[in-house]
């Protein structure tokens, strides 16, 4: 098929997994976890309804009890927790839908509050300036975090490992590691954060050796056919940046191209306000250096998307706030209706309103 033939409705064979279309539903936390962080019971509805995506990517989720830095956001840690995720596969599954699970570490993007009093953990003690987090007893500072020893790193591996596993359990077609926005596989990759002297730190093959080592734990449990990475290269939120932005992301690029995942999920620098103004780290740089499925994220809107799939500079293109708000966004799109706004004093809030309220088309022409 001509590049001028396709466009986000065009379906597309992402690994083994044929999509409906190049519309990714992106990761959205949404903190509507309940008790012991278990995914809310209105989940698999919230979920299924946007199951017109070609893939869906579910909200950041605790690979551990000590990966957490945000209130009532779900794990994927405990049993109770992986029976809840099975009934939000199975409704996606059963409309047809591809659901992966992003699975996350907050790093020093936490608070004691979360971690039985313990401090956050990061690759080294640089906290993230002038920041605090929502705890159960109110808005607190983020506090320097502990550098993890060396001996500590390998059960980080493992928890990503078991990770896997459980999400492979819960009935999960895929996993996306989250190697992006300030959490803690980020927090090694970029100097800013990482002032290590051991085989964690320095060059930009040390630094890059938690991901790749996540990477390869997780595909030793589900495939690497069946695991993504996202990553935000020149982005500054939570404090991060990079001397060198391009040398470390063209390698961390460049080794997982090596090890065969099915896809490459990139926030582009150039669409999030305050990036760093030196580099171009859009799709355009990244996609020579990318054998696979690149996913391109960013506040695009549906003539943004056209084009660059137009210009195969990306294969999917990954929306936030308007699948957020209009649960039948590709239908919207494909009728060029009018969409629901999106209410972001209810992103955060808890209930129903907010999360499953938002009204189909089917349902607004009623």
């Amino acid at each position: 098929m001509n590049s001028q033939d396709l466009d986000l409705f065009s379906p597309y064979q992402m690994g083994p997994f044929r999509l409906k279309n190049r519309m990714v539903m992106a990761p959205l936390t949404r903190s509507r976890a309940q008790a012991r962080n278990v995914p809310s019971s209105m989940a698999a509805a919230y979920y299924s309804a946007r199951a017109g995506a070609g893939l869906i990517i579910t909200e950041a989720t605790q690979a551990s009890a000590g990966a957490q830095g945000y209130i009532s956001t779900p794990g994927i840690y405990s049993s109770e927790q992986i029976e809840a995720w099975k009934k939000v596969t199975a409704a996606v599954n059963g409309e047809g839908g591809v659901i992966f699970v992003q699975l996350w570490h907050v790093g020093r993007i936490s608070h004691p509050d979360f971690r039985g009093g313990e401090l956050p953990v990061a690759p080294s003690a640089v906290a993230p300036r002038g920041m605090s987090t929502f705890t159960p007893e109110g808005m607190k500072p983020i506090p320097t975090p502990r550098a993890l020893e060396l001996g500590e790193i390998p059960a980080i591996v493992d928890e990503f490992r078991q990770a896997a596993e459980n999400a492979k359990a819960a009935g999960f077609d895929g996993v996306e590691v989250h190697g992006a926005n300030g959490y803690l596989l980020d927090q090694f990759l970029q100097d800013c954060t990482n002032q290590r002297t051991d085989r964690y730190g320095g060059s930009v093959e040390n630094r890059a050796r938690l991901l790749l080592e996540v990477v390869d734990a997780v595909a030793g449990v589900v495939g690497q056919e069946r695991v993504g990475v996202r990553l935000s290269p020149g982005g500054t939120f939570n404090d991060m940046m990079d001397c060198n932005p391009e040398g470390i992301f063209d390698h961390v690029v460049k080794r997982l191209g090596e090890r065969n995942i099915v896809y490459l999920h990139l926030i582009e620098a150039a669409q999030n306000s305050g990036e760093h103004p030196v580099a171009d780290l859009s799709a355009r740089h990244f996609r020579p250096l990318w054998p696979a499925t690149l996913i391109v994220a960013g506040g695009y809107t549906l003539d943004r998307a056209q084009e660059v799939i137009r210009q195969g500079l990306a294969d999917l293109v990954a929306f936030g706030q308007l699948f957020l708000a209009n649960p039948d966004l590709p239908e919207r799109f494909r009728r060029g209706a009018k969409l629901n706004r999106p209410e972001p004093e209810t992103f955060y809030t808890g209930g129903a309103k907010g999360y499953i309220d938002y009204p189909t088309l089917e349902e607004a022409e009623a």
